[in-house]
């Protein structure tokens, strides 16, 4: 790319912003400017780019007309605000939020998916990015989607601390280590012990039964795949693991498809990185934490139904299921329209 832009990141002292400003750096992004934004609290931090220094600026007085691409890794509330002030401004917003990406006229992109959705972003200059677990699911099913056609799609995800942030991480260790040495201890980011154990709670139950972040990834899929008619029975779990997300995936097709034929369109596909031999698995910690590809494994007939597949999915849910997949979409928006 020889266009240069100017970036911003709103939200430059998390997890997800901190990495953002990583793979800017490791992909050598197009920058012209960058602009580091935070909450007044930041204010006087000062993160490294490239060797030079950049302060964190209050986003609530920030001039968003000093940036073509604005990535948000902000909460709900954050980016219903500034998003629109970005916008009203010139800016492209990126947004890696889940407050946009059910709105009509917001396509919500993973570029390896759906990028023919991107042509739609003008409408309101928001992008958003999907859920973290949905993204490296989508990617897994994209191929056989395709090819045969899905009807159902059972899931069930078993994800990291660091998709709750930093809290969530220290609370892990912190709790480890005091069980590790006999001690008490009180649980303020789970609603109940995380560490050496299992939580089927992740955000708030809503009536049906489900959860919020359950029913992301049925609402998200169905989205990305232009299919409302896919069934979709989601579980989402969080356990205790640092960094990456897996899922478990038994799908019914709407033809049969050998799993011969499932390892040869997998391995054509971009992104994604297949799983074979004595182990045929990847894990959070030994191969996606850490890396971009999305990771498929244990690829088997059901043997419970004639059109069933079962598939294992790991990726690390803060560089592709998060940062990365933005940063994707800024380089197509870029050779686009700049």
């Amino acid at each position: 790319m020889s266009t240069t832009v100017n970036v911003a990141i709103a939200g430059a002292t998390g997890m997800v912003g901190s990495a953002v400003l990583s793979i800017l750096e490791e992909r050598n992004f197009p920058l012209k400017n960058l602009y580091l934004l935070a909450s007044h609290r930041s204010l006087g931090d000062i993160r490294e780019f490239k060797g030079q220094s950049h302060w964190i600026e209050d986003i609530a007085t920030f001039d968003f007309s000093k940036a073509d691409i604005c990535f948000f890794c902000l909460s709900n509330d954050l980016a219903a605000i500034y998003a629109p002030k970005a916008t009203e401004k010139g800016a492209i917003v990126i947004d890696k939020s889940s407050y946009f990406r059910l709105h009509p006229d917001v396509p919500l992109i993973v570029p390896e998916v759906n990028l023919d959705a991107l042509a739609d972003y003008k409408k309101m200059n928001i992008i958003a990015s999907p859920n973290c677990n949905t993204i490296p699911i989508v990617m897994a099913l994209k191929p056989i989607y395709d090819a045969v056609g899905i009807s159902r799609i059972n899931v069930a995800t078993y994800q990291s601390v660091s998709g709750t942030g930093k809290e969530a991480v220290e609370e892990l260790i912190l709790q480890t280590a005091k069980l590790l040495n006999g001690k008490a201890f009180k649980s303020k980011v789970y609603p109940q012990q995380i560490a050496f154990n299992v939580l089927p709670h992740i955000d708030d139950f809503l009536e049906n039964g489900y959860t919020k972040e359950e029913m992301k990834v049925v609402f998200e899929t169905q989205k990305i795949f232009k299919d409302t008619k896919i069934a979709i029975n989601p579980t989402a779990v969080r356990v205790p693991v640092f960094y990456g997300h897996s899922a478990a995936l038994h799908i019914e097709t709407q033809q049969k498809m050998t799993v011969k034929k499932v390892v040869e369109l997998l391995k054509k596909s971009e992104g994604l990185v297949v799983n074979l031999g004595k182990y045929p698995y990847a894990t959070p910690v030994q191969e996606a934490q850490g890396k971009d590809g999305v990771y498929v494994g244990r690829i088997r007939e059901d043997i419970s139904s004639p059109n069933g597949l079962n598939l294992w999915v790991v990726a690390d849910n803060i560089r592709k299921g998060a940062a990365l997949n933005a940063i994707q979409i800024a380089e197509k928006i870029i050779e686009r329209d700049f």
